[in-house]
């Protein structure tokens, strides 16, 4: 059963994830009273977070000390609507889950319109480029940062990048962590992009469909993720998931 509290505890455990992931490059975890603490050493909040699980509790200035000896800037999620009075409130955090039971695998062109000639695969490190490609093409951003943010992917057991080519030619990527902590064996879709040129083709769902089926057939019981618009959590919905309530995000702690 798909609940608040286990979609919000798999969220942290897939950001304690991409924090061990990035230990070479400056990034870590930790654990302090009342939150769980992940860097990823980039030189921006979005991905440096701390996840507070006991608001009442929480050791805000073990956090701060932690940070600081990382030298990163820092945010933190805490339960929406919960009391909280450290730093400024930037925005609230949609989630979603699904139950992965008997969520069979897709061919890897299932569901899109007409697109016979689209294949999704697994990327590897030679697939950066292309994937750093649709990711910009998808999002915008700076790609020095947007690099390195997605470098460490490809070639982590963890976490499995998936890269859709129509013709050839790179359209679509998503990525999809693999945690096993609070929560279980757990799933965390994000990353989900197309090319301007190749919307409304079926091809995000697609995607995202390809790697939730191989998450459950590695042992995962449920998915999660973000929707950053109603477009997007319409898109979800179809594939069976459900909205429960977020975080608040918080910064200049």
């Amino acid at each position: 059963m798909i609940t608040t509290e286990l979609v919000r505890a798999a969220h942290s455990d897939a950001w304690q994830v991409e924090g061990a992931l990035r230990v070479p490059f400056g990034g870590g975890v930790a654990q302090v009273r009342g939150a769980r603490l992940m860097a990823s050493g980039i030189d921006h909040p979005q991905w440096n977070n701390g996840d507070v699980d006991d608001l009442s509790a929480a050791d805000v200035a073990a956090m701060r000390e932690w940070y600081a000896a990382l030298d990163v800037p820092w945010g933190v999620r805490v339960p929406t609507g919960g009391p909280w009075q450290h730093g400024r409130f930037l925005f609230r955090k949609r989630l979603m889950g699904v139950s992965l039971d008997g969520f069979g695998r897709p061919a890897s062109n299932s569901g899109l319109s007409g697109q016979n000639r689209v294949a999704i695969r697994s990327a590897g490190p030679d697939d950066l480029d292309a994937v750093l490609h649709v990711d910009l093409a998808g999002f915008g951003g700076d790609p020095d940062l947007e690099l390195r943010w997605m470098a460490p992917h490809v070639h982590a057991s963890t976490v499995e990048v998936a890269l859709a080519e129509l013709d050839g030619d790179p359209v679509g990527t998503a990525y999809a962590i693999r945690s096993d902590g609070w929560a279980g064996p757990a799933l965390y879709l994000a990353g989900v992009a197309t090319v301007p040129g190749a919307r409304r083709r079926g091809i995000a769902g697609a995607v995202s469909a390809w790697l939730l089926a191989r998450g459950a057939a590695s042992g995962a019981q449920i998915a999660h993720l973000h929707p950053d618009s109603d477009e997007a959590a319409r898109v979800y919905a179809r594939l069976g998931f459900v909205e429960v309530d977020g975080f608040d995000i918080y910064a200049d702690l």
